[in-house]
């Protein structure tokens, strides 16, 4: 599991590094202003697909049943399966491309905007075909995983940071220079949309070269009352809520903020962001491995095996998540001055960025849990269990949201989302409890009051370092902030891994062996 899940996530940790540079370059080039908030919403959108498809209900309904055609009936009628759901992705992404571009076209000749919506509308509509390029990459991914590859589906995020980065660079900032100041960021953000685009096309490409010499060979096979494209579709559908409530939860709030601030969007997005690099690392990249894992296990009725190897997992998400979630909170304000805090970027930015990043971090671990506890509900067959909870937790994220956006801006958007996930997390663990009679967690409950001190001791280390780093030193250089985060973080990873280890945490162990037995390889 942590050669798996560590190599991907490996290639999960440069996609992230490259999304946290390609932010910092947004941040720099439009701040946290209007139409920041324009593009962040717009791009939540087809970003919506991404994460839908590429991290959850396509690979989490595609996965075992791919898996169970190559068993079942070899790899000829494997490969057919995956060109019929190719090919019906290919028509349905179409007809929902075609049909929103026309309705968003529609409402703007039709209805005078204001400035904010009309550009948002503007852009939506732009990046929209994006969906179509990401439903081919998520398709893609899952045949490379249900082959055993992780780290090429995982690179091909990379691509598309790369050339989303390009696109600022490159060309944004080279547009539009002869207008007015005021006037030439709402003709630059433009170039932002279109590179969302070449980078779909990037993603998709990358895979392809690995997955042709797996026997691929795309060949159109008629989705229509085609049996494997019907259970897919099944099974998706439900699996879109199920895996993916954080990600509804942070388009349905955005839509809610939209129009309470000019700034809030902007600032909760820069969280995210934040957020989602140990998240990306060790939560999606634990599920991704999982799945396959999972699903073999309950192909062949080998539950004890499944409930060992969840147990597992869980293990290893808690204790690399908890002490991130405690970091963000702890240095929220010093790691946001560091990343943003430059060019359309001030230091009211870094203030309200912070402030979202303060009221989402601590749902880091439940966000991650809920991925992999709904993989373990797919990997069962059940898709319906995950849909229901969801919409439950979706309703009451959408209350939150409505009562706290208004008093605490992009702070209330925070805290819904981390309570919902809390209550996900929680729900998904009783109900999978009980479907399979026993989940047999002792040992995983038996870590929580160790690693509970160890959290605690490494969270007071870490603001006591950064409060004695700003009143000795200060951060008015690049290196005074590079060290106002890295030093007090240091010391607080060193304090948990040392407790941890010293309390005899399983995770703890195994991960420190396993990075142990890679370093004498290398030597």
């Amino acid at each position: 599991m942590l050669k798996a899940s560590g190599a991907m996530a490996a290639a999960t940790l440069l996609s992230r590094i490259l999304g946290m540079v390609r932010e910092m370059v947004y941040a720099r080039f439009m701040g946290d202003g209007w139409v920041a908030s324009a593009f962040a919403f717009a791009f939540t959108v087809p970003n919506l697909f991404r994460r839908l498809l590429g991290e959850g209900a396509l690979t989490a309904a595609f996965i075992p049943i791919f898996k169970e055609k190559e068993k079942t009936h070899g790899e000829i009628e494997m490969w057919r399966a995956a060109n019929a759901v190719i090919s019906g992705l290919v028509v349905a992404a179409s007809i929902i491309i075609g049909l929103a571009m026309l309705g968003i076209s529609l409402a703007l000749a039709v209805h005078s905007f204001s400035a904010q919506t009309e550009l948002m509308l503007r852009l939506l509509r732009v990046m929209f075909p994006y969906m179509l390029l990401v439903c081919i990459a998520a398709a893609m991914m899952g045949m490379l995983n249900a082959r055993g590859h992780f780290f090429i589906p995982a690179m091909g995020a990379t691509m598309l940071n790369i050339v989303m980065i390009a696109s600022v660079i490159f060309f944004a900032q080279r547009m539009a220079l002869d207008l007015p100041a005021a006037l030439r960021l709402p003709k630059q953000i433009f170039a932002l949309a279109f590179g969302v685009l070449v980078a779909g096309v990037a993603q998709a490409a990358f895979q392809l070269p690995t997955l042709w010499r797996e026997g691929f060979r795309y060949r159109w096979v008629s989705p229509w009352k085609n049996e494997t494209v019907r259970l897919v579709v099944t099974r998706m559908i439900p699996g879109t809520i199920g895996v993916a409530a954080f990600q509804i939860n942070v388009l349905v709030t955005q839509t809610i903020a939209f129009w309470v601030g000019p700034h809030i969007v902007a600032s909760f997005n820069y969280a995210v962001r934040l957020m989602e690099l140990p998240q990306g690392m060790f939560g999606i990249s634990l599920a991704t491995f999982l799945l396959p894992t999972l699903s073999a296990l309950a192909l062949e009725k080998n539950y004890p095996e499944y409930r060992a190897t969840l147990r597992h997992g869980i293990s290893t998400l808690l204790f690399a998540n908890l002490i991130a979630a405690i970091l963000l909170v702890v240095l929220a304000e010093p790691i946001v001055r560091l990343l943003f805090e430059r060019g359309a970027f001030n230091a009211e930015s870094t203030g309200r960025a912070a402030l979202a990043l303060i009221c989402l971090a601590p749902g880091l671990v439940a966000f991650s849990t809920v991925n992999i506890l709904a993989r373990a509900f797919f990997a069962l067959g059940d898709t319906k269990t995950p849909m229901k909870i969801s919409l439950a937790c979706l309703t009451l994220n959408l209350l939150l949201a409505a009562a706290l956006v208004v008093p605490l801006k992009q702070g209330g958007l925070g805290i819904a989302n981390t309570v919902t996930s809390v209550v996900n997390a929680g729900l998904l663990f009783f109900a999978l409890r009980k479907k399979l009679g026993r989940l047999d967690m002792a040992p995983l409950r038996a870590t929580f009051l160790p690693l509970a001190i160890a959290g605690l001791l490494a969270g007071l280390v870490a603001w006591q370092g950064w409060q004695l780093w700003e009143n000795c030193v200060g951060h008015e250089t690049l290196a005074l902030k590079i060290g106002a985060v890295f030093v007090p973080a240091v010391a607080a990873g060193l304090i948990y891994g040392i407790l941890a280890l010293t309390f005899k945490v399983p995770a703890a162990k195994e991960m420190l062996e396993f990075a142990l037995v890679k370093f004498k390889k290398r030597i």
